[in-house]
């Protein structure tokens, strides 16, 4: 039920190639390759395939494209029972190579369907939160109508405060304004009901400060867990726990109810008949609710775009990741997100942290908050084919493209 939702495809400057990790997923490495060969094929995304160099070259040998995308070279890749200190204890892993390229100007984004956790945690310790943003979140796009609705957060920050929501209603309106090629996006607060009064400590307070009209946000108030598939707003703002049982919540709906109607349609022969005479809206229902259709959830707030693709994609999966990571660098979303929270105006302390005011905070703390562990070498670059492993210092030349 994430992703793309039919986004205009904008035609700013050409960004650099989108890293793809080869190794995440439970399909992974053939239906992941296979669908970034569709990506580059049907739709000339530049890509450059990061994983194990051996097993991506014959995989990219099987599809005939040998040579033509490139690929760099990982030691090391994250399993999907993995969790958050995974970005710690491999640092060659797949993902972080990919974060390192993008880190260089050598990738524009990152797609990956590993494990969420190993993915946000490794994402946030090598490319780092963008200046003021207090946490990032996954963004989604849920499919209502008349155009998807985007969520966020979905599982990145559990934990928030009233500033972080009004941060997610801002990070929120610079996505869709480039997903869904809207310039003021309605924004929505999820909570129990409609009324100002309504909800937690945090929630009201979040209300308070989203209605002051001062964050470049267009808040359209609370909405209740039936708005989410109404399309009554474009955006909706909660945190990263709530959001992510909502989500599920809904995903397990619809394959129950596309269950169910495909056991309807086939349960007799007048069924069946009139299924054929509906067959092309009902193939169209099923690629808006199909969730192969949608490229995933977006890691916003980090100095890199990041796709994290669903642990069980196949290739159309993959294929959609690519093209929704595509977009989102050529329209400049880290640059857009900047500029949204630069407009941000929060009157607390947690409002001056926004807006990069860091001056109290110990050198000692924000030393060791900087660390992170050395990934090593510069990552080689090579070819698919039979060219050899290309050396460190050649690597600094960047990925060759055909």
């Amino acid at each position: 039920m994430t992703g793309t939702g039919g986004p205009s495809r904008p035609a700013p400057d050409r960004p650099a190639p989108v890293a793809v990790d080869t190794m995440g997923g439970d399909h992974a490495p053939e239906a992941v390759i296979e669908g970034a060969v569709a990506a580059v094929r049907a739709h000339g995304v530049r890509l450059v395939l990061v994983g194990q160099a051996p097993r991506i070259r014959r995989e990219l040998d099987r599809h005939g494209i040998v040579g033509e995308i490139p690929i760099v070279h990982a030691d090391e890749a994250l399993d999907m029972g993995e969790g958050a200190l995974a970005g710690w204890r491999k640092p060659r892993s797949s993902i972080a190579i990919a974060c390192h390229l993008i880190k260089q100007g050598r990738a524009s984004a990152l797609v990956s369907a590993g494990t969420t956790a190993g993915v946000v945690a490794t994402a946030r310790l090598r490319l780092k939160g963008q200046q003021g943003v207090l946490r990032p979140a996954i963004a989604v796009t849920l499919p209502t109508r008349p155009q998807p609705t985007v969520l966020l957060d979905s599982g990145a920050t559990a934990d928030v405060k009233p500033e972080t929501l009004v941060q997610f209603a801002a990070v929120g309106t610079a996505y869709a304004q480039i997903l869904l090629g809207l310039p003021r996006p309605r924004v929505g607060l999820l909570n129990i009901g409609a009324e100002a009064g309504k909800g937690d400590k945090v929630t009201k307070r979040a209300y308070e400060l989203l209605s002051g009209g001062q964050h470049g946000v267009e808040f359209a108030g609370n909405v209740e867990g039936h708005d989410l598939l109404a399309g009554t707003v474009d955006v909706v703002v909660t945190d990263g726990f709530t959001g992510n049982v909502a989500l599920k919540t809904m995903e397990g709906t619809v394959r129950m109810a596309l269950s169910e109607l495909r056991e309807t349609m086939s349960g007799s022969r007048t069924a069946r008949f009139g299924t054929l005479l509906q067959r092309r809206r009902l193939l169209s229902l099923r690629d808006r609710l199909d969730a192969e259709t949608y490229g995933g959830g977006v890691l916003l707030g980090l100095n890199g775009t990041v796709v994290i693709a669903h642990g069980a994609s196949r290739a159309r999966a993959i294929t959609s990741a690519c093209l929704l990571a595509h977009d989102l660098a050529a329209g400049r979303i880290v640059d857009r997100i900047r500029e949204q929270i630069a407009a941000t105006r929060t009157p607390s302390r947690l409002g001056r942290l926004m807006h990069g005011d860091k001056d109290k905070e110990p050198p000692a703390k924000a030393e060791e908050r900087e660390r992170e562990p050395e990934t090593g070498e510069q990552p080689p670059v090579q070819e698919a084919g039979d060219a050899p492993e290309r050396t460190a210092e050649a690597a600094e030349q960047g990925p060759s493209e055909r």
